[in-house]
């Protein structure tokens, strides 16, 4: 018998010929065994196409094939001949088509840059490599610059340009410091796909000298440095104290923080943008954004999801990344940036474009004489490629003619081929962004089968493991593959076995009648060869004793067994291993057949110990634990819960009861207080413990009452006073019989979805209530009203069935009833249920329209009778709209309102009508299902009612004794305007009115001029519109006449607004803006925030918009506002600052000191001397009384009014007011019903002339200066109020 090789079937891998005739067949080159065997060139080693080298190394182009006989090689450059042989510096590879440039010893990597092509070409054929553009690499230095340091406030955006020299391969961009270590990054800061390093907000600790941008270009192993960047992060404080250093504490003005701000993006700019990415590239999108704070960015796809198994984020999630990317990645993707103060979005519109890529590239054919074959070369991208054929490197356009072959597109199609027909064919897929080469050849070979597996191979086989037996082929045509067991066995077949295309036989699952000798036969119209293999079948190596988990304790011996069985034929080898490493090197350890042992184990011995078995087919391991532990004496009982119970036992099984038993556990010396009882319903709920009973700690047996047909398992709980056990192992299963439900579903309902249906919904019992199999539902119903029998329908288990054809909302009563294969449950009690609602058939009628007054009216309607509601009565809806105005007599329409009743009631009100207007509305029923038909419209009129305020009033063209007054109608007539009423008065210098004039004006007047007038005198007037009903809301403006005839000077509304404050730790900085009048005296009041106490103020100096706070305490929340003395009398919003933390300092406090207290004192007491004073002589100065001051400038339409009505109230004191300090509240106003509140009449000395209008320097002198202030004006509701001008205030100055 020849001698036989071993091999594992296992083990021998696959030698894939995959012998068809449009597959990749490749005539094998041992010269044993096909040495007379010609084949066409096939490149099997090329450089890539593009090709960049070191130019401080020889180049290389590698350019390796194979065929038989050996092909001889030649090359292009640049698309001519490359004759290698008049270059002394290139030499070729022997036997070799590879390139060597010899540049070291002379010439330069540029000569050789360009495009190279290798041809390898036998008698069989040519085939031609890739086109290899070749380019040195270049590493070129920065560009010399010069960098300014970079100086920044605390909380800006930044961007420090990289912007690195362009070299090839491009190079990888990194910051690092000058000790070389990387710059932190951060969702704060981070490096751009660009290389620059972009700061969303710096902080101080920003703050370096040494920020360098560094470029490796790897291909030469060169890094390029940048000059580094300094930068330096000012904060608010530090800001401030270099102001303070150099400016007084008058001249303060304070640096501001950066305020907090919503994102925007550095990069990319705009709202939106493009990206165009290849098929199989990695698409890269980047958005980062600047803002305080620090924006977080997401990422989503607008009209598609991201793919999970390809996206990735970097940079923070500033960087989205989609792997393998495809024409199905392509549209928008939004990024969105962040933060509390708001969010940013930026679309970037993705393309994916596609380099020629292989759908079917050609194959290699091996075809005999005769045969037909054909070679298809198709390929996909974007755009579509443009295929091209070529035949031995030459296009087929100009290649010699060929009989057998026919091109049509990507196909070549060949018959009846013959010797000469050999050939190697390229295809060339090619489009804007690349190209595919292939090269093919066509063998034209007649040649009998051969066998190229070595006989008698012994294959090796663990049983009930697959078991591949090999018979690798050649032959042309194809040779047919058969396999035999045995000499004289039939054919095996596809049952059992499985017959690859490359010839080998897989037994799937190998058992012991498998073994035998197996024979492989190759057959084609040439000739046959065969050739035997054997198979055995081993017994798997098992182990039959595992080592355990032991606990020893320190310095005593432990033992692992570990018994193995095997196959009598393989001989397995034993290995022990701990924690999966090799056993310690010590003689502690000992290993005989079966154990290892352990002796004066230590703590260092705890771990996993693992028996290994192997054998040249199979291999097995088992492993334990050791625990090494303490050697301790008797310990003191350990209190814990209890173990759980065990052997439960169910005895006097009956159909609805059971009695169970168990052995209670160790109580670990705390007494057991009971036992819990759980139950688990394997057949409905598997796997859900249910409470059953508890039962006293002393008993161990107890009587369950159990339900029909529930297959039962019970488990047993102890506790005692530490808690509860484990639950014990489960009882055996315990299925009770069948019976009838013995309830019914709940939640019946009956509501209809139609107006002929009756749609009856119930809740289902579960699977544990059912008491059996087949559990159904019998459904009935029948008209309340009526005489008819319940119909019934039994339906399966379900929870909804529907009768169709009812009337229309009639009432039905309902029952739904359980049953199962055993019987029927309880007759259920009767439930009632409407079918389905239809609309109202009847509109109201008698509908009666009230007018109460001019906005409000009435409406009363008859019901309509509950038969025709057909439906739940839910209410009346009014629906009401102006039709046509009444003034104009042109009909226009408008939305319709709804105003919706409950219930049944039969009238209500229409608030909010437009007097003066034609109205027409309609009232209809609602139920359920909708509104029914609408009532006859009714329409109604409301009736006049006073005009608004005329729209606008102003003064233009003032002269020496004469105004014009132009004017804008009310908004909002509210009727027929039968007239104007102007009231106009002077005013003299001291703020007092004089003699009221009346003036009517026609209605059809926008503009009115008042003459004879005095000169350089200012006049107050009075103007509203009057309908027949009376007088509207009055506006009100104020004029002088002038000297010189020019333009009036409009009232400015003085303002104060951007309140801001810087604040240290004990004082303050406060800054403002003004619009108004020039020379206005400010001063600052504050307070602590949330305290009641009072205002502290201080005196602001000259007109200036600054002022220093001073012995302000540390770490303290301060409230401020600013506010103007004299006539102006107006106050900013508040602001809010926050003093910095108090520290340590060996100065003592002047506010604690003896001689500071008593100065303070004299000054308060000097300054209440002064104040008493000039409240002396003004009383003592002759002037008008507050009272009959208020009296004389007041609204002529207030004025008759008495005070004893209660409309006015008594001012108080000076002395006793303490809100007269606080200045008026902008906006005030007299009600609309002429009644003056409280609040408006209180007076101070700040209202009015020749009130004290004064200051107090900082040392505590009082300097002020009496001036004139004018009057509170009269107002209506609907006045905006306005302050004096310049130019009043100068006229009426004595």
């Amino acid at each position: 018998m020849p001698k036989k090789k071993h091999f594992s079937a296992g083990r021998v891998p696959l030698i894939l010929f995959l012998c068809q005739m449009i597959s990749a067949l490749d005539v094998p080159l041992d010269s044993k065994l096909l040495g007379d065997l010609v084949q066409p060139p096939t490149i099997t080693q090329q450089s890539p196409k593009d090709y960049i080298i070191d130019p401080r190394e020889n180049i290389v182009i590698q350019c390796e094939a194979k065929g038989r006989p050996p092909p001889s090689f030649s090359w292009t450059r640049n698309g001519t001949h490359f004759d290698i042989d008049k270059d002394p510096l290139v030499t070729m590879k022997p036997g070799s088509g590879t390139l060597v440039i010899n540049i070291l010893s002379e010439g330069k990597a540029e000569t050789y840059e360009g495009v190279y092509q290798c041809t390898a070409r036998n008698e069989r054929g040519a085939a031609i490599s890739n086109n290899i553009v070749v380019r040195p690499s270049r590493s070129p230095l920065w560009t010399k610059e010069r960098l300014e340091p970079i100086t920044l406030r605390n909380g800006q955006s930044l961007v420090l340009p990289c912007r690195p020299p362009i070299g090839l391969p491009p190079a990888i961009i990194f910051w690092m410091d000058n000790s070389f270590q990387r710059l932190p990054q951060s969702e704060r800061v981070s490096q751009g796909l660009n290389g620059d390093l972009y700061f969303s907000n710096v902080l101080p600790e920003d703050t370096r000298e040494d920020y360098i941008c560094y470029a490796r270009f790897n291909h030469t192993q060169t890094i390029q440095q940048k000059q580094p960047i300094s930068l330096k992060v000012i904060s608010v404080d530090e800001l401030n104290d270099t102001i303070a250093a150099n400016l007084s504490d008058t001249e303060f003005y304070g640096a501001k923080p950066s305020k907090e701000r919503p994102p925007t993006f550095l990069t990319p700019e705009g709202n939106e943008s493009l990206k165009e990415e290849l098929r199989g590239n990695v698409l890269s999108l980047e958005c980062i954004a600047e803002g305080l704070p620090t924006p977080v960015i997401y990422w989503i796809k607008e009209d598609g999801t991201l793919p999970v198994n390809r996206t990735f984020y970097r940079n923070f999630k500033k960087t989205l990344q989609i792997t393998q990317v495809s024409e199905a990645d392509s549209g928008n993707y939004q990024c969105i940036a962040k933060n509390t103060l708001g969010a940013v979005h930026h679309t970037i519109s993705v393309t994916v474009k596609a380099a020629p890529y292989w759908i079917s590239a050609p194959q290699n054919l091996v075809l005999s004489p005769g045969e037909n074959g054909t070679l298809i070369c198709r390929a996909n991208g974007n755009p579509k490629p443009r295929i091209g054929w070529l035949t031995n490197g030459v296009p087929v356009e100009i290649a010699p003619d060929d009989p057998s072959r026919k091109i049509d597109g990507d196909t070549i199609m060949f018959s009846n081929v013959q010797e000469r027909s050999s050939a190697v064919y390229q295809c060339n897929a090619s489009n804007e962004y690349g190209y595919l080469l292939a090269n093919a050849f066509v063998n034209v070979l007649a040649e009998p089968p051969r066998i190229l597996t070595s006989a008698n191979i012994l294959y090796q086989v663990i049983a009930n493991r697959p078991a591949l037996l090999d018979c690798a082929f050649f032959g042309s045509p194809l040779p047919t593959i058969e396999w035999f067991k045995g000499t004289k066995g039939r054919a095996l077949h596809e049952d059992i076995y499985v017959l690859h295309d490359n010839g080998t036989l897989e037994i799937p699952v190998a058992q012991k009648d498998s073994a035998g000798t197996y024979t492989c036969v190759a057959r084609n119209k040439l000739g046959m060869a065969k050739n035997e293999v054997h198979l055995e079948i081993k017994d798997p190596t098992r182990i039959i004793k595992q080592p355990e988990y032991a606990v020893v304790q320190r310095g005593s011996k432990v033992s692992f067994e570990c018994k193995v069985k095997h196959d009598d034929t393989l001989i397995p080898t034993i290995m022990w291993l701990k924690d999966n490493g090799e056993l310690p090197n010590d003689e502690r350890f000992s290993v005989d057949k079966d154990h290892l042992v352990v002796t004066d184990v230590s703590d260092d011995d705890g771990g996993t110990y693992t028996c290994a078995a192997n054998t040249t087919l199979d291999s097995v391991s088992a492993s334990a634990g050791l625990r090494v532990v303490a050697p301790t004496p008797t310990p003191a009982p350990i209190y814990d819960v209890p173990n759980p119970p065990f052997d439960l036992e169910l005895t006097n099984q009956l159909d609805k009861s059971v009695q169970l038993t168990w052995t209670p556990g160790d109580d670990n010396n705390s007494p057991i207080t009971k036992f819990i009882i759980e139950y688990e319903d394997a057949m409905h709920e598997a796997g859900i413990w249910h409470h059953q009973a508890e039962v006293s700690g002393t008993q161990t047996t107890a009587q369950l009452t159990l339900s029909p047909y529930v297959n039962y398992s019970f488990r047993v709980m102890a506790e005692n006073s530490i808690g509860r056990s484990v639950p014990s192992e489960a009882s055996e299963q315990y299925l009770t019989k069948a019976a009838e439900p013995d309830q019914n579903p709940t939640s019946v309902e009956g509501i209809g979805t139609e107006p002929d249906n009756l749609v009856i919904t119930w809740k289902p019992l579960n699977g544990f209530q059912s008491n059996g199999p087949g559990l159904q539902y019998k459904v009935s119903w029948r008209q309340k009203d009526g005489d008819d029998e319940w119909t019934s329908v039994v339906v399966a288990n379900v929870s909804k069935y529907i009768v169709s054809g009812t009337p229309t909302f009639v009432p039905y009563l309902i029952k739904v009833q359980a049953l199962n294969d055993v019987g029927f449950a309880p007759e259920p009690a009767a439930v009632m249920g409407h079918s389905g609602e239809d609309l109202p058939m009847v509109a109201p009628g008698n509908v009666r329209v009230n007018v109460v007054n001019s906005t409000l009216a009435e409406v009363h309607w008859d019901p309509v009778p509950l038969k025709s509601v057909r439906g739940h009565l839910q209410g009346y809806r009014i629906y009401y709209w102006k039709a046509q105005s009444s003034s104009k007599r042109n009909r226009r329409h408008i939305e319709k309102k709804i105003l919706t009743f409950q219930g049944s009631k039969t009238h209500g009100m229409l608030p909010g009508l437009q007097p003066y207007s034609h109205y027409t509305l309609n009232v209809r029923v609602v139920n359920g299902k909708g509104e029914g038909p609408a009532s006859t419209d009714r329409a109604f009129h409301t009736p006049e009612g006073v005009p608004s305020a005329p729209s606008s009033l102003k003064i233009v063209n003032p002269t020496l004794d004469s105004l014009t007054l132009e004017w804008d109608p009310p908004s909002h007539p509210n009727g027929v305007l039968t007239e104007y009423t102007l009231r106009y008065q002077p005013i003299n210098s001291t703020h007092e009115l004089g003699p009221l004039v009346d003036l009517k004006i026609p209605a059809n007047k926008t503009r009115w001029t008042l003459k004879h007038l005095n000169f350089s005198t200012r006049y107050k007037f009075y103007f509203y519109a009057q309908t027949s009903v009376g007088s509207g809301s009055q506006i009100t403006e104020e004029a002088i006449t002038t000297v010189d005839e020019g333009k009036m000077v409009r009232a400015v509304n003085p303002r104060i607004s951007n309140l801001t404050a810087a604040a240290a730790e004990t004082y303050a900085n406060i800054s403002w803006e003004y619009e108004g009048p020039e020379h206005v005296k400010f001063y600052v009041e504050y307070g602590v925030a949330g305290s009641k106490e009072e205002w502290r103020k201080e005196i602001v100096n000259d007109s200036r918009s600054f002022f220093g706070l001073k012995g302000l305490m540390p770490g303290t929340t301060y409230k401020v506002r600013v506010g103007a003395e004299g006539d102006s009398g107006f106050v900013s919003s508040e602001d809010v600052f926050e003093t910095g933390p108090a520290m340590a300092s060996r100065q003592v406090d002047i506010a604690t000191q003896g001689w500071f207290i008593g100065l303070m004192c004299a000054v308060a007491l000097l300054i209440l001397i002064l104040l008493i004073v000039c409240f002396i002589r003004r009383n003592k100065g002759g002037k008008y009384p507050v009272k009959e001051k208020e009296d004389a400038h007041a609204d002529p339409e207030i004025q008759p009014m008495k005070e004893d009505d209660g409309t006015f109230g008594e001012y108080r004191s000076f002395e006793s007011d303490a809100e007269d300090h606080k200045p008026l509240k902008k906006g005030s106003r007299t009600p609309s019903d002429r009644t003056v509140k409280k609040e408006d009449s209180d007076d101070s000395l700040v209202d009015y002339g020749e009130g004290v209008n004064g200051q107090f320097n900082e040392d505590g002198s009082f300097i002020g200066q009496y001036s004139g202030k004018k009057e509170k004006e009269p107002a209506e509701g609907n006045e905006s109020s306005e302050a004096p001008s310049p130019v009043n205030a100068m006229n009426s100055f004595v």
